[in-house]
Order: C-alpha cells, then structure tokens, then sequence
C-alpha cells in the first residue's frame, strides 16, 4: 500500500482489524521515541452521549517527549497543538490509520527549534505509516 497525504494528515490503509491496528501502531509509535498520553474511544463516546451508532473510531495523542520538551522550551504556546493525533478508523477489510502532520505546527512560526521538530516528528510519522503500509 502506498501512503496518501491529505491537507492535515498522512494516511495509510491497512487489512489489520480495529484491535489489532491499535495495537500495532502503538508499537511502531513507540520504536520512534512515541508515547500514547491519551486514547478516546469516539466510537463509543458518539453512542454514550448521542446514541449514534459509528464503525470503531480511535484517536491516539502520541507524544515525543524530547521533541515536546524542545518546542515547548522555544514556544510555550504550541502546546495549543499538541500531541501528534493519530487517528484508528474501521474500514470494510481492515482500517485506515491517520497521523497528524506535524508540519501544521511550524507553518505558523519561523523559531528554527520548532521547524526542526517539526520536520524530525514528521520524518518519524512517516517510518510508522510506511511500516504499517505492508500489512
């Protein structure tokens, strides 16, 4: 599978049911120095407070905390965008795994620290989803 680029995000296709998909990205977040600071269930959050009924739907806030630390140390306020979002989504044959460019927190700022991580978090988003695309 090849990786798509939408205007926000990088996406790749895989034929890993839901559970399992959460679980490998993880994995392969966590070989790049990612941590998982959160998970919302929205699937079941959408069903609890709306009683609407959606395919499994999860989004992961993954943190570096090297490159956070560094951004945070050269803008405090572009903690306003973070962590790294990570979308899980059920798809007929398998799912689809969304990663947030990070690039959309430099855009606004020329500080060369934040650009730097940026650009590194982006490199290292990219290994996951290409490490994902094959399966």
């Amino acid at each position: 599978m090849t990786l798509a680029t939408v205007k926000y995000g990088i996406i790749v296709k895989t034929i890993l049911e839901f559970v399992q998909a959460v679980e490998t990205v993880t994995e392969a977040l966590e070989k790049e120095g990612f941590g998982i600071l959160t998970q919302i269930d929205v699937q079941a959050t959408l069903k609890t407070k709306l009683d609407i009924d959606r395919p499994k739907y999860m989004i992961l806030g993954a943190c570096n905390p090297q490159l956070a630390n560094t951004v945070l140390n050269a803008e405090p306020w572009v903690g306003i965008l973070l962590p790294c979002n990570v979308i899980v989504q059920e798809l007929e044959g398998g799912t689809q795994i969304g990663f947030m460019d990070p690039e959309l927190i430099h855009r606004e700022t020329a500080n060369s620290a934040v650009v730097d991580s940026a650009c590194d978090a982006k490199e290292r988003l990219i290994r996951v989803a290409n490490s994902l695309s094959d399966q």
